[in-house]
C-alpha cells in the first residue's frame, strides 16, 4: 500500500476547501481539469438552399392562409400581410433598379405615433405616391407603414379600387385622415391633387396651389405633427407637352397627357422614362402646442398651409441645385 502523501496546512486544493466548508457529511466533488475554452463560433450563414425552403414555406403558408381566409384586415380594408409580402415585392424593383431612388431625413419621421406626411405631386401618372410608400415601408428603422389619401377616382375605377385599399390607401377626406392620425399611423397627402400630377412640363417643380388647408385643420385636431416632403425626379417620368381636354371629357378623366412618346407609341409610350429619384424628408412641424379650437382660425390655417407649401418649394430647389443629372 502507498504511503500517504501529506498536504502542509495552507496549501490544500482551492475546490476541496470551498467543499468541506459546505457542511459535514458533504461529498467531495471531483476537481475539474483545466481547460480551455474556445472562441465562440460566428453564427452560422444560412445556405442558399435554406433561404429558398424557406421562401417556398413561406410562400405555401401565404397561399393557404389566403385560401382559408386566415388573415386580418382593418375597416379601411387595408391588408398588411398583402401589401408586404406582394405588393411591396412587386414595386420594389422599380424603387430600387429603376428609378433608383435616395432617401433623406426618415429620422423626421416619429418612431410612434400618427404624423401627417405632406409632399408635393407630379409625374402625370401618380407613381410618386407609390415610390414614396415604399421609401418608408422598407426604410425606416421603426417599420412604420404609410397611409396614403387617395382621390375619388382611384376608388371608383375597377381593380385600382382593390388593390388600393389593400394597399392601405383611403379616401382623401378629413374624416378617414383623422381616424388614422388619432390611431397613431403614418398618414400621406398631396394637396396639389390633379393640378399638381397633370400640369405641363413647362411648369414643373413648380408647386401648385395647396387648398383651403384641411390638411393642416386634420393634423390640428389630432395634436401630430406635420412632415414636409419634397420629390424630385417624377417630374420627368412622363414630360406633359399638350392635353387633349376633349378626349379627357369623354373618358371622364381630369386630363388626357399627350407626351413625347404617347399616345403615338401606344402601350410602349407608357413606359415611364427611367429618372433618378430623391426624397427627402423634411424636419417636423409640430402642432400639438396650440388650443384645440385652433383648428377653426381660418388665418393660422393660411400660415401654416403657407409655411408647409414654402418648406416643400425651397428644398425641391435646393435638391435640383444639388442633381447632377435627370437620370444619374
Amino acid at each position: 500500500m502507498a504511503d500517504a502523501k501529506v498536504i502542509p496546512f495552507g496549501e490544500e486544493p482551492r475546490a476541496r476547501r470551498k467543499a468541506r466548508r459546505v457542511g459535514r457529511g458533504t461529498a467531495l466533488a471531483p476537481v475539474p481539469e483545466a481547460r480551455t475554452v474556445p472562441e465562440p463560433a460566428a453564427p452560422p450563414q444560412p445556405t442558399a438552399g435554406r433561404t429558398l425552403d424557406e421562401r417556398i414555406a413561406g410562400g405555401l403558408n401565404f397561399l393557404r392562409r389566403r385560401i382559408t381566409g386566415d388573415y386580418e384586415v382593418d375597416d379601411f380594408g387595408y391588408d398588411k400581410e398583402l401589401t408586404d409580402q406582394v405588393l411591396m415585392s412587386l414595386l420594389r424593383p422599380i424603387y430600387e433598379k429603376y428609378f433608383r431612388v435616395e432617401v433623406k431625413g426618415l429620422e423626421n419621421i416619429p418612431s410612434e405615433g400618427g404624423a401627417l406626411v405632406v409632399a408635393n405631386h407630379s409625374g402625370t401618372l401618380p407613381l410618386d405616391g407609390l415610390m414614396l410608400q415604399v421609401a418608408v415601408h422598407d426604410n425606416h428603422p421603426a417599420e412604420r407603414h404609410l397611409r396614403l389619401l387617395a382621390a375619388d377616382l382611384v376608388f371608383v375605377l375597377p381593380v385600382i379600387n382593390e388593390l388600393a385599399r389593400k394597399a392601405g390607401h383611403t379616401l382623401a377626406c378629413a374624416e378617414d385622415a383623422q381616424r388614422l392620425l388619432e390611431r397613431g399611423e403614418i398618414v400621406g397627402v398631396m394637396p396639389e391633387g390633379f393640378k399638381g400630377i397633370g400640369k405641363p412640363f413647362a411648369d414643373r417643380y413648380k408647386l401648385q396651389r395647396f387648398g383651403r388647408g384641411g390638411f393642416v385643420s386634420t393634423a390640428l385636431k389630432a395634436g401630430v405633427p406635420i412632415v414636409p416632403c419634397s420629390i424630385v425626379g417624377a417630374e420627368e417620368i412622363y414630360p406633359m407637352i399638350g392635353n387633349a381636354k376633349t378626349l379627357a371629357r369623354v373618358l371622364g378623366l381630369p386630363y388626357f397627357p399627350v407626351t413625347p412618346t404617347f399616345p403615338w407609341l401606344g402601350p410602349l409610350g407608357a413606359v415611364p422614362l427611367p429618372t433618378k429619384w430623391t426624397i427627402q424628408f423634411g424636419e417636423p412641424i409640430p402642432t400639438d402646442g396650440f388650443p384645440p379650437e385652433a383648428a377653426d382660425d381660418p388665418m393660422l390655417m393660411f400660415n401654416l398651409t403657407d409655411q408647409v407649401r414654402e418648406t416643400i418649394q425651397h428644398t425641391l430647389y435646393k435638391l435640383l441645385v444639388q442633381r447632377r443629372s435627370v437620370f444619374f
